[in-house]
């Protein structure tokens, strides 16, 4: 059935996970340790490792967020590439689940991106070769790595093209566990997560907000096509890699069976919210032009532009993959479909006063 067809039916909220026999085998009673534990996905996360008995040992800067409060963690305060905190938080650590990033802010070094990716990585996985309890280590990469699908879908043997230093330096993360596990008995599993979606996230904010604007731009003629996954699957499925024998030395991209075109994302988001749909297609050439201005006059201020060549970009690739081998070796099965999932996040964004609904 076509994407439009369903997307006014909102299927009644998903089961629990039926099969979690093994992973709270595994999990209860094990020390876990979380890093980005304060973000969006890492909060989600280690609410989920706390309600299976995990022991829960979580790096942060600054105080937990209210949603965390409540539950028994072990914080360690502290950057997760300073030896001596990553020391002290992977004592007795039977499982790592790496989810911090350095996301993209007007004028960080790029040394920031690479000592929070690449350097706490090796930090992490030199402590775990010498703790006797330990299991397997879980990194979060992007699908970022692979950059712009040229014949989608990519699969996770697709060529790596990052498109800047965030994607550069999780591939780096990356290959320097590959490398690290071929000369040590390391286990590790990389997850490339899709565009994730969620009720209380705002990366998705913006494409939310146009969707409720007289038009809808969509820059250039191509598909545009956008892979998703709900923060819920993505982290169920970073619970299941941990604990499946066949994802050892596996890397897996995590998203919907299929993606999404823009148009029909920005039409849906309309639909829920109650506004009329009008996309318009229009020429990318002068938004390139434009966005390398911005940019010039804005770097040397330390100026976040508003337009940058990476966001016009944005509307020239396509984002589509094969996520069969998820599927495949660990039998996992998204239950948030993408109509739900945007439909979810609507709502929710419509619940902080994000925005506005005329429903």
């Amino acid at each position: 059935m076509p994407f439009m067809q369903r997307c006014n039916l909102l299927p009644s909220a998903p089961e629990p996970m039926t099969d979690n026999s093994q992973i709270v085998k595994e999990l209860s009673g094990s020390r876990v340790l979380v890093t980005g534990a304060t973000g969006f996905t890492g909060t989600v996360l280690t609410r989920k490792l706390v309600a299976l008995g995990a022991q829960v040992v979580a790096i942060a800067r600054s105080k937990p967020p209210a949603g965390l409060r409540d539950l028994s963690i072990r914080w360690v305060k502290g950057q997760v590439y300073d030896p001596a905190v990553v020391a002290d938080a992977m004592r007795g650590v039977s499982y790592v689940f790496h989810v911090a990033a350095a996301y993209r802010e007007a004028g960080m070094a790029d040394e920031v991106y690479r000592n929070v990716h690449v350097t706490s990585t090796r930090l992490m996985a030199e402590a775990a070769l010498k703790e006797p309890a330990f299991r397997r280590l879980i990194h979060v990469s992007t699908v970022g790595v692979h950059g712009h699908i040229e014949q989608p879908p990519a699969d996770e043997t697709a060529p790596f093209h990052p498109g800047d230093i965030y994607q550069q330096t999780k591939l780096e993360a990356e290959a320097w566990l590959r490398e690290c596990a071929s000369r040590h008995a390391l286990d590790y599993t990389i997850i490339r997560p899709a565009a994730i979606m969620g009720p209380d996230d705002s990366r998705l904010l913006k494409i939310f907000k146009l969707a409720t604007k007289p038009v809808f731009p969509l820059l250039g003629y191509g598909k545009c096509l956008y892979h998703l996954i709900h923060v819920q699957d993505l982290t169920d499925a970073m619970l299941v890699a941990a604990t499946h024998p066949q994802a050892r030395g596996e890397a897996f991209i995590v998203g919907n069976n299929e993606p999404v075109r823009l148009e029909d994302l920005g039409r849906l988001v309309a639909q829920t919210l109650g506004y009329p749909f009008r996309p318009l297609r229009i020429p990318v050439t002068p938004f390139f032009w434009a966005a390398a201005l911005c940019e010039g006059v804005c770097k040397p201020f330390g100026w976040a532009p508003p337009l940058h060549r990476r966001r016009v970009a944005f509307f020239t690739k396509d984002r589509a993959f094969n996520t069969a081998k998820l599927r495949t070796r660990l039998g996992f099965e998204p239950r948030y479909s993408n109509e739900r999932g945007i439909v979810e996040t609507a709502q929710g964004y419509v619940a902080k006063g994000w925005l506005k609904s005329r429903v």
